[in-house]
């Protein structure tokens, strides 16, 4: 007896990999008509193209998207369809970069590695500080294990009040009073209407002229020229950011020369990181969409996320 395969289409653009993935999860991979029933997007910068092909195709029941943040696709993700993202697919690499800027401001190497001269010696740890993390997700989850070495005391701050090992959790209401005893903030949430320009100058006055943040977010939680004065001022010690408000940053822009700051280019995952794990989570939810297993990162429309 022959096993009927769930038929597949890639858009709009496919990758080995993704077919591999695919074939791996027992569907075939097809030209988009009125059979194919599942849709793996792979453009997260083409929200309105991803729009006109489910308009322009009813039969659609379910839609892969390609990254962890799906704030590019928030009108999309209101249609009656099922939608998964790769949340969680990049949590090891994102939380790594992050672990990474807080110890390369901390020991001002992104100074150091240009100076000609000795210098002073500076040196803010990780060990026993006051971590405060906004977001719930994989890469805070990551993150907080990344931690663990450094007896840190971990507060998180999420939407649900939902306990997550080694740390304290309170919701996003409690942010202000959370704020003026953290030493490092670690932003991994979720863009949405309810976090943008989450950090403004507002919140920068409460944090400690001592303290650190840390974005590997989407560059919208923060203000940019609230951050660029907060750095400048001395309102806060330094700021490590992958994403940035607009991006890519343009050349002159101010926050390039802002005081104690690193920026890198939003490579907290490489493409090759992406492919790999991308690839990983449309075999899982291929196997889901045929009723062969769980489904992984499906999104809330009304969270957003």
């Amino acid at each position: 007896m022959s096993v009927i395969k769930s038929k597949v289409s890639i858009a709009p653009k496919a990758l080995p990999h993704y077919e591999q993935a695919v074939h791996d999860a027992g569907c075939t991979i097809e030209k988009l008509d009125e059979t194919v029933g599942a849709l793996i997007w792979t453009d997260y910068s083409d929200p309105k193209g991803l729009a006109d092909t489910i308009a322009n195709n009813p039969q659609l029941t379910f839609v892969q998207l390609p990254f962890a943040g799906v704030d590019a696709f928030q009108d999309v993700i209101r249609l009656p369809i099922r939608f998964a993202c790769a949340k969680g697919s990049y949590r090891e690499p994102v939380a790594e970069h992050a672990l990474m800027l807080a110890m390369a401001l901390g020991r001002i190497v992104h100074e150091r590695v240009k100076a000609k001269s000795w210098g002073p010696k500076f040196a803010a740890s990780l060990y026993d500080a006051n971590i405060l993390i906004v977001g719930g997700g994989g890469i805070t989850e990551e993150l907080v294990k990344q931690l663990e070495p450094f007896r840190c005391n971990i507060t998180v701050v999420r939407n649900r009040d939902i306990a997550l090992p080694g740390t304290k959790v309170v919701q996003l209401k409690d942010l202000d009073e959370a704020l003026p005893t953290a030493d490092w903030v670690f932003l991994a949430c979720s863009l949405t209407d309810e976090t943008r320009n989450l950090f403004n100058a507002a919140r920068f006055k409460l944090m400690k002229p001592t303290a650190y943040v840390v974005n590997v977010a989407r560059g919208a939680v923060i203000d940019t020229m609230a951050l660029v004065s907060a750095l400048n001022s001395g309102e806060i010690a330094g700021a490590g950011v992958d994403v940035t408000e607009p991006e890519p940053l343009p050349d002159g822009h101010p926050l390039w020369e802002a005081k104690n700051v690193i920026i890198t280019p939003h490579t907290a995952d490489t493409n090759a990181q992406v492919v790999r794990l991308f690839s990983i989570r449309i075999k899982e939810n291929l196997a889901a969409h045929q009723g062969k297993g769980d489904w992984v990162g499906l999104v809330d429309p009304i969270l957003g996320y």
